[in-house]
């Protein structure tokens, strides 16, 4: 693999998928909105890696701007490898909001970015008969909060469903379910995590470590670590109504934290 292209690729679990990437010698494309972030954390890593980093400034909100990142995912010249979409946002916006503009803006950038992206990369990648597309989750996707929980749980179907329709190509689709993951993701949804146990939380480059580990065993969805495994498996075999208590009692500490 010579090139990847990680969306939200300056904090957080994108820019640990950039660090354990350009680690490997990898060259990268970092996409996300600030064009000044973009810049100096691409000239961090071709100092400190030596390898090549192209930026896009991109706001994957906006369609013109999704089709610009997906015609780059889809060139043959300078082809990209691997595609992991990472970027998104907590979707705290109650369910019976009369105003949708938060859901509408989370459909785009996790749902419709996520699916134009993973298209232009599967077509790329198949005919090149090789590839990875990491799609970043949740585990939230198994419980029932809110809207972000829904969205998650579509971008894990989706994954499986373009592993699906890939199989034979040569590409490799998995989907990333990680638990709390200590990034700037919950402060800039204005969670302070104060109820959650520390042992529950993990390192972005742990979390990408144990992920590539699970992309090159061919896995199609990857649950880092021993414990958010046993947590997914207990979620997975739970009646859905205990689920909907466990949602009730998740969102109710999250409302008292903010």
């Amino acid at each position: 693999m010579h090139r990847a292209l990680i969306t939200g690729g300056t904090a957080g679990i994108g820019a640990a998928f950039a660090e354990a990437f350009a680690g490997r010698g990898v060259d990268l494309v970092l996409v996300a909105r600030d064009a000044s972030r973009l810049s100096e954390f691409a000239q961090q890593l071709r100092d400190r890696y030596g390898v090549d980093v192209q930026t896009l400034a991109a706001d994957l909100a906006d369609r013109e701007a999704q089709q610009i990142v997906a015609d780059r995912l889809e060139t043959d010249t300078d082809p990209v490898d691997i595609l992991v979409n990472n970027a998104g946002f907590s979707v705290r916006a109650s369910l019976l909001e009369e105003d949708l503009s938060e859901h509408d803006l989370g459909f785009e950038v996790m749902i419709r970015a996520v699916l134009k992206l993973g298209g232009a990369a599967g077509r790329g990648m198949s005919r090149r008969g090789r590839g990875w597309i990491i799609n970043v989750g949740s585990v939230s996707a198994l419980v029932t909060q809110n809207n972000y929980s829904a969205i998650k749980a579509w971008v894990g179907n989706y994954s499986e469903s373009l592993g699906v329709q890939l199989a034979g190509t040569g590409v490799q689709v998995t989907a990333l379910m990680p638990g709390w993951v200590r990034t700037e993701f919950h402060a800039r949804a204005g969670i302070k995590g104060s109820s959650i146990p520390g042992p529950l939380w993990l390192d972005a480059e742990q979390l990408v470590r144990e992920c590539l580990e699970d992309v090159a065993r061919g896995k199609p969805v990857s649950v880092p670590s021993l414990r958010w495994k046993l947590i997914a498996g207990v979620l997975r075999g739970t009646p859905r109504s205990l689920v909907a208590r466990l949602s009730a009692l998740l969102s109710s500490r999250r409302r008292r934290e903010k």
